[in-house]
């Protein structure tokens, strides 16, 4: 880590990434429609609230990358963006979403409060650089097939197209075939470039296309993996929830239940407190 930057927190519209308090970004993989996204946002606005959670709403417009040109993509661009503005006006949380294409940044970014860039896609330098020029906070996910001292050349070219406020996101690098593992020593390492590091500990302990037509998953592991990365020092958490995972339109099996986020959290700001206490 001889690359150490200054560190710079993100302010994602009053949510400040890479200070004090532990980040949630939270919501299902997908918006499967509107009565869902709704009912989803506002449990988890309500645990946020009561908890004290630092909390940015997260759910995709269109799933790009799905394994099967059969499986469910979600409503979108137009109409997500619209679910995704009425969640940000009725809950009052800043919302996050993938983009996949540079055509789709302009209006994305008119919603979205930080926009997201998926792993396939972290090292494409045109998408990159249109979200850099819409002023917004990007946070981009680093690719299973990408080592962590990798992303400082995203960093790099976000910040030469002119966005000084990036999250790198862990998610598992690929062992093998189907499999991903993680290395908490990227935490640390992509921090040292000096931006706040997300884990994001369900699509960690996926199974990519692992089902054959569709991605498995070990959603027993996200508590463990989730408890690591905090004492490893992630500034923020990446769940996807869901009301009932198991009926999931898009990553069930590495989904948790949104009943269960209480509890979990709880034992995670624990950790946080410890580490910084250390620190």
């Amino acid at each position: 880590m001889k690359n150490k930057n200054k560190f710079r927190p993100v302010n994602i519209s009053g949510v400040v990434a890479g200070g004090k308090d532990l980040v949630l970004i939270a919501g299902p993989c997908v918006i499967e429609s509107e009565a869902s996204a709704l009912r989803a946002a506002e449990q988890l606005t309500e645990i946020a609230q009561k908890l004290s959670i630092p909390f940015i709403y997260k759910s995709s417009y269109d799933k790009a990358n799905r394994t099967s040109a059969g499986s469910f993509r979600g409503p979108g661009l137009p109409n997500g963006l619209k679910i995704l503005e009425k969640i940000r006006q009725e809950f009052g949380c800043p919302v996050i979403s993938d983009i996949h294409t540079a055509e789709d940044v302009v209006a994305a970014s008119k919603v979205l409060d930080i926009i997201q860039i998926p792993a396939f896609l972290c090292r494409q330098t045109t998408l990159l650089t249109a979200a850099a020029e819409t002023g917004r906070p990007v946070n981009v996910k680093k690719g299973q097939f990408l080592a962590p001292a990798d992303t400082k050349n995203i960093v790099d070219k976000l910040h030469t197209s002119g966005c000084k406020d990036v999250l790198l996101t862990e998610r598992g690098v690929s062992l093998g075939y189907n499999n991903l593992v993680v290395d908490m020593r990227s935490l640390a390492i992509m921090r040292s470039f000096g931006v706040p590091v997300v884990f994001d500990a369900t699509h960690s302990v996926q199974l990519p296309g692992g089902q054959g037509d569709s991605s498995g998953g070990q959603r027993e592991f996200v508590p463990l993996l989730a408890r690591a990365a905090v004492a490893a020092g992630c500034d923020a958490v990446f769940l996807e929830v869901h009301e009932s995972p198991d009926d999931a339109l898009c990553d069930g099996p590495n989904m948790i239940a949104i009943k269960n986020l209480p509890e979990l959290w709880k034992v995670l700001c624990e950790i946080r407190e410890v580490v910084h206490e250390q620190a």
